[in-house]
């Protein structure tokens, strides 16, 4: 069985790579770090400098040996190595040492393995395997969606000699992958969920990503699949190497498969409840189960779970229990807003070391409050023994900067002592803590919410929210940050990158928003109002902020709170002009301003004859510098005006230059936004802005394919009725039903920001993956929805847009554009971040 503890030249050997040895003292290893800003303990942690189109972990060795860590694997060595006490392992490829040390580890230990891929469910199947089996054995599973090339070596690591069981997912994007992550995994025991859409466009058709997906599963001796995918079952069936394995199928149409789902039943369990029952037929026997949800895709995950179950030797009554318990799996950590201006991140998704790691990383990377609270649970199912376990935990959170630390349960509170928070709290049970703690005493600070289910944290997080209206618009970080990555890798070298994060936003939210553009290294900000910066500076955010519409009463505030203006203009210059020379300047520094230049747009900006007097005024003032010179792109989406876009950066060009070549300090140019980073790769010169594209909008098909939905509006069915012939909904008997159906009240209305055009059968929601038409009109703060055929209860999700219907559909309906309807979405809906 593994260990994780393994000497630096031992790992030398494993990756094939030469040792650098000047420090034989530290040179043990239990965990492996790729990232920088997420050290938790650097004692014996090894750094793989990992080199990508968008960075190169060895510009950061430096710093982490300031923090601590002593071993290193790099494919170029610093220049002072010979000076450093530090262990250098060199290697070709950091990546490929960082898979093989993860292989080998896999290789110490004969447990069973099940390897999960395919095109979705991979994460859900793995957790509910994990809530069925965690008390027969111990698991260790990939903390959240840790299915890449990366995340699956680090996922692997993680085994421990007590494990029992381990459950991995494996995800790939493009041909040539599977194979890599088969030779880590290893599973005994396969499962391929579906084949499906994402990532086709690096395929040249369905049969190569089956036979990619497939490779996971070369030397596994079980797979699980659905015969009624075609594609899958043809190709398996078709190869000899997989006919020789145990091939559990199972098919809702096909009776000569192992397991033949003969009965699928929506059975209603009380007025606002419904379940699924299901029937199998294996070998002459009958198993049925029932299950609490009746979507299709929970149905399919089910069903992989019901038969892996099945295959491990669990019990007919055991599988129907374990399975009526399967509880709904949220994948993300969410940010919200809660009571006394805090900040919530609920994490109550699983409760190992793996995910408090996580969890600790995403509360370290908000800034918007100087205090930050955790509040724990006891860990549950962790393998360890509690003194074993606690110390580990503590000296997590010990090395992060928490100034309340929160402990809930009676294991975690024998080791209080080990938890050295200015403020440390225990108590032995949730309604302890509900009961006798002040929540009132929250203020101003993020806090973490991180819980085992059993311990219902949900509670907690009802409490320390701040907004009841069941309307929600969902921001999910990750996908913004995959968008943020795209337009990032297609820059050239040593472009800089600008983000638009003004109101508020485009609807997302401005602190949060910033917390993470500054986390992954953006290079500025941009805002339209002075309000906006001076709120982002409040929230700790200290990148560079222009500020795009400067308002001459709020310069004093810009210059105060060291933001950027933008000026376009005498008259604002004058302004500013006057008002620096009326205070002292934050230590003694000339102001940075950013220079507007009029190349067509005709909205704000200097124009050609303008540049002779704006030279000279700006070089016989001292006190101000010129940060950067832009301008705006008319028409950089649409290819019909392609000719006057080029007219436009080349007039630029000719314009910035002949500022620039008047001052002997570097000033940056950027005329390039989100479409023209992708169209016109000339303009890019020293930065491009990045605005809408950020949020999951592009400006052609192509663009729009690679980028990720970053925003989506929720709510729910408040009520159902059923209406007959001749009854009206809604004001002005907008709708008059002509047969007897069942229709449903959202709570949305214009009031959220939901537009009356969409009225009458113009807007559409999803419902259980079913578009229902709105009847009537919209109301102020709600609407009503035809529910067709649609077996839909009372408290039922309602997607207003996301993927589907997404944010361009709905535009297109109201013959509007995307930015309208996202910064549209008020105040009074709810904002949750949500994280991978």
């Amino acid at each position: 069985m593994p260990s994780k503890r393994y000497k630096i030249h031992e790992i030398s050997k494993i990756v094939g790579g030469t040792l650098y040895l000047n420090n034989e003292e530290k040179n043990y290893i239990d965990d492996l770090l790729i990232d920088s800003r997420k050290i938790i303990s650097s004692h014996a942690n090894l750094f793989f400098a990992l080199k990508s189109k968008r960075n190169d972990g060895h510009k950061y060795i430096h710093e982490l040996i300031k923090k601590g860590v002593n071993n290193f694997i790099v494919s170029t060595l610093p220049e002072d190595y010979k000076t450093l006490k530090i262990n250098f392992v060199l290697v070709n490829n950091s990546l490929s040492a960082l898979q093989k040390l993860s292989a080998f580890h896999r290789k110490q230990s004969n447990i069973p393995i099940i390897g999960i891929t395919g095109s979705n469910g991979k994460t859900i199947i793995k957790e509910w395997l994990y809530q069925c089996l965690h008390n027969d054995y111990s698991i260790c599973r990939s903390p959240k969606s840790y299915n890449s090339q990366i995340g699956v070596s680090l996922s692997v690591f993680q085994l421990e000699s007590d494990n029992s069981l381990g459950i991995f997912e494996a995800g790939i994007s493009e041909p040539d992958e599977m194979l890599n992550l088969e030779k880590i995994i290893k599973p005994t025991i396969g499962i391929l969920s579906n084949i499906g859409d994402a990532h086709q466009e690096h395929f040249v058709d369905i049969r190569q990503k089956v036979n990619e997906k497939l490779m996971l599963f070369v030397k596994s001796d079980v797979l699980i699949f659905c015969r009624d995918h075609s594609e899958i079952s043809d190709r398996i069936y078709s190869v000899d190497f997989f006919r020789e394995k145990t091939l559990l199928d199972w098919s809702r149409i096909n009776k000569e498969a192992t397991f033949y789902i003969s009965a699928v039943e929506s059975k209603e369990v009380n007025k606002n409840t419904r379940h699924t029952s299901l029937i199998c037929q294996n070998k002459g026997t009958e198993h049925s189960i029932d299950i609490p949800f009746t979507d299709e895709a929970s149905i399919e995950n089910a069903i992989h779970i019901w038969i892996t179950l099945m295959h491990l030797g669990v019990n007919d009554a055991e599988i129907r229990s374990r399975m009526m318990a399967l509880r709904s799996v949220t994948m993300r950590m969410e940010l919200k807003a809660g009571i006394n201006n805090c900040s919530i991140i609920n994490d109550s998704y699983n409760s190992d070391i793996n995910a408090l790691n996580i969890a600790l990383d995403f509360l370290s990377q908000q800034q918007q409050h100087q205090n930050k609270t955790v509040i724990l649970s006891d860990i549950l199912q962790s393998g360890k023994s509690p003194d074993e376990l606690y110390k580990e935990v503590s000296q997590i959170i010990n090395n992060k900067e928490i100034n309340r630390f929160i402990g809930v349960g009676k294991e975690i509170g024998i080791y209080k002592d080990l938890f050295t928070a200015a403020e440390t709290f225990f108590y032995e049970s949730t309604q302890d803590f509900i009961n006798y703690y002040p929540f009132s005493s929250f203020s101003s600070e993020t806090i973490l919410l991180k819980g085992a289910r059993s311990f219902e944290f949900e509670r907690v997080n009802k409490i320390l929210g701040n907004k009841n209206h069941q309307t929600r618009l969902e921001v999910d970080l990750t996908a913004m940050l995959d968008n943020f990555n795209y337009y990032r890798s297609l820059l050239k070298p040593n472009v800089k990158i600008m983000v638009m994060v003004k109101a508020f936003s485009y609807g997302s939210g401005s602190f949060e928003v910033a917390n993470l553009l500054q986390f992954h290294n953006a290079d500025y900000l941009s805002v339209a109002y002075t309000d906006e910066g001076v709120d982002l500076r409040k929230a700790g955010i200290k990148l560079p902020i222009m500020v795009m519409n400067p308002e001459a009463e709020a310069l004093d505030s810009m210059v105060s709170n060291h933001l950027e203006p933008e000026i376009y203009s005498f008259n604002i210059l004058h302004d500013l002009e006057k008002i620096i020379e009326l205070r002292s300047l934050p230590n003694n520094k000339p102001i940075g301003i950013h220079i507007k230049l009029d190349t067509g747009m005709h909205r704000l900006g200097f124009e050609a004859e303008d540049i002779i007097e704006l030279i000279a005024r700006l070089k016989n003032n001292n006190r101000v510098i010129i940060k950067s010179v832009f301008s705006h792109l008319e028409a950089s989406d649409d290819s019909n005006f392609d000719d006057f876009t080029r007219e436009q950066i080349a007039l630029f060009d000719e314009l910035s230059k002949q500022i620039i070549s008047e001052f002997d300090y570097p000033i940056i140019r950027h005329i390039a936004n989100s479409a023209a980073i992708s169209r016109f790769a000339e303009a890019q010169f020293d930065m491009v802005r990045q605005g809408i594209a950020l949020y999951g909008v592009g400006s052609d098909a192509e663009t729009q394919d690679k980028l990720q939905a970053v925003s989506k509006l929720k709510t729910i069915i408040s009520q159902i009725k059923t209406i007959h012939k001749g009854d009206s909904v809604g004001y002005s008997r907008a709708f008059v039903a002509d047969k007897t159906m069942r229709i449903a009240t959202i709570p949305i209305g214009y009031a959220d920001g939901y537009d009356r055009r969409f009225s009458k059968g113009v807007g559409k929601v999803m419902i259980n993956g079913k578009l229902h038409p709105i009847i009537g009109n919209v109301c102020m703060d709600m609407c009503m929805i035809d529910l067709l055929d649609s077996a839909a209860n009372e408290g039922d999700e309602v997607c207003i847009f996301g993927d589907k219907p997404n944010i361009m559909d709905l535009a297109k309906s109201i013959n509007t554009i995307p930015y309208e309807i996202l910064t549209s979405i008020s105040q009074r809906v709810k904002r949750i971040y949500v994280q991978e």
